[in-house]
C-alpha cells in the first residue's frame, strides 16, 4: 500500500452508486431468473468505466471498480461457491437478539419480518466456482484503469467469516471452525486473483454478525482471535503491504450502543498480515481517536478512517473532515493516515449524497494536508 508521503490520500470501502438498469439485471441473475447476458456485459463494463473515470475526476487516489458487479458486498459470493442451498429457517436457529434489540425494543420492532424465512445453508464441501467471474471483474477494471492517472487501486472480496450470517448456516461440516475454515479455503481463489491482478486486496471482515451483540468482550475477543488465525492461514505467501482489512460495526442505521470498541480487539487487528485496516471513526466510534494517545500503531501499518459516513445523509463539511484527519495523523504520523468512509456508500446513500461526500473528504484531505505539511 502506498502512504502518504506527501500529502493525505483518499480511498473509500468499496461500493459506489450502480446503475438501475444494471441492478435490474444483476438482481434477474442472482435470482435465478431470465436476462440479456450480452445486455449485462456490455451495462457491466459500461459502468465499471463509468464509475473508474468519476473516482479519478473527483479527486479520490486509492480507487477500485466500485463492486459494480455485485448486488451486495456479501451476498454476491452465493454465486461463486458451491456446496450450498436456500432452505427454510430451521426451528429455533433465529438469529439471538443481542443488547441492541433489548435495549431499545420500540425501535427494533418497525422492522418487518420475513413470513417465510429462508436461508443459504451449507449442504456439501464449500467449493469456489467463481474463477470466471473475478476473471472478468479484473478486466473491467483494467480496461477502464487505461490512461488514466491515480495512486492504487484495490478490489474488496468478503472475509470468510461472513459468507452468510445466521447461526445454523453449517449444515455440513462437524464444527463452526470447521465451516469457517471450508470457507477461507474457497475464497483464497478469489484472494489470490486479485493479489496476481496486481490490485490491493481489501477483505471485508464487519465484526457485527449475528451474535456478537450478545457477546461479552472476552467472548468477542476468543472468537476474533480465531478468526485472525484462519485468516493468517488463508494469506500465507501473499505480500502484507498487498492486503488491507475492512471491519466496521453493519452497515445498517440505528442505535449502535452494543458496538464493540476498536480499543477491545485492536491488538489482534494488527495480527492480521496486512498493511491497512480500514474502520469507522465517525456517529458512535467518534471519540476513538483518543486511543491513539496511549496506543502504538505498528511499524509498517496504514490506518484508513472513515472520514464521511453511510449512516446518515448529511455531508460532513471539509473542516470537520480535515479536523478528523488531523487529530489522528498527529497521534500516528501524517504517513500513517489515508482518509476513507466508515463504510461503503453504494445502496446506502442516493448517488448525489454518496459524491457530494466524496467531493467533501477530498477537500478535507486538502486541507488537512495543508495543516499537516505547514
Amino acid at each position: 500500500m502506498k502512504q502518504s508521503t506527501a500529502r493525505i490520500l483518499t480511498t473509500h470501502v468499496g461500493s459506489l452508486p450502480r446503475p438501475a438498469a444494471l441492478q435490474e439485471l444483476l438482481r434477474a441473475r442472482f435470482n435465478g431468473k431470465p436476462f440479456d447476458e450480452e445486455a449485462l456485459s456490455h451495462d457491466l463494463k459500461q459502468s465499471v468505466s463509468q464509475v473508474v473515470l468519476r473516482q479519478v475526476e473527483t479527486g479520490l487516489d486509492v480507487i477500485n471498480d466500485g463492486e459494480q458487479n455485485k448486488l451486495g458486498w456479501s451476498g454476491y459470493i452465493r454465486e461463486r461457491l458451491g456446496g450450498f442451498e436456500m432452505k427454510a429457517l430451521e426451528a429455533g436457529n433465529t438469529p439471538p437478539p443481542g443488547r441492541s434489540v433489548s435495549d431499545f425494543p420500540e425501535y427494533h420492532s418497525r422492522a418487518t419480518a420475513n413470513p417465510n424465512p429462508m436461508q443459504w445453508v451449507c449442504t456439501g464441501p464449500v467449493s469456489y466456482t467463481g474463477a470466471m467471474d473475478i476473471q472478468s471483474d479484473i478486466e473491467n477494471l483494467k480496461s477502464a484503469l487505461a490512461g488514466l492517472d491515480y495512486t492504487e487501486v484495490f478490489m474488496a472480496s468478503v472475509g470468510p467469516d461472513n459468507v452468510g450470517y445466521q447461526p445454523g448456516q453449517n449444515r455440513y461440516y462437524r464444527s463452526e471452525d470447521e465451516y469457517i475454515e471450508a470457507c477461507a479455503s474457497a475464497m483464497r481463489q478469489e484472494y489470490q486473483a486479485i493479489i496476481g491482478a496486481g490490485f490491493v486486496l481489501q477483505i471485508d471482515t464487519p465484526v457485527h454478525k449475528f451474535d456478537t451483540l450478545s457477546l461479552s468482550v472476552p467472548e468477542f475477543r476468543k472468537r476474533f482471535g480465531r478468526l485472525v488465525e484462519i485468516l493468517n492461514e488463508t494469506l500465507r505467501g501473499f505480500p502484507p503491504e498487498q492486503v488491507r482489512l475492512h471491519i466496521c460495526y453493519g452497515g445498517m442505521r440505528g442505535p449502535h450502543a452494543a458496538d464493540v470498541q476498536l480499543n477491545d480487539f485492536v491488538d489482534l487487528l494488527f495480527q492480521v498480515n496486512a498493511s491497512g485496516y480500514s474502520f469507522d471513526q465517525n456517529v458512535r466510534h467518534e471519540h476513538e481517536w483518543k486511543m491513539w494517545r496511549e496506543t502504538k500503531l505498528p511499524e509498517g501499518k496504514v490506518l484508513i478512517p472513515g472520514a464521511v459516513s453511510h449512516t446518515t445523509d448529511v455531508i460532513e463539511h471539509p473542516e470537520l473532515v480535515a479536523d478528523r484527519i488531523v487529530r489522528l495523523a498527529d497521534l500516528v504520523g501524517r504517513e500513517n493516515v489515508i482518509a476513507g468512509t466508515d463504510c461503503g456508500l453504494g445502496g446506502r446513500l442516493p448517488a448525489e449524497i454518496a459524491w457530494a461526500k466524496f467531493h467533501s473528504m477530498v477537500e478535507g484531505a486538502r486541507l488537512a494536508t495543508r495543516e499537516l505539511w505547514k
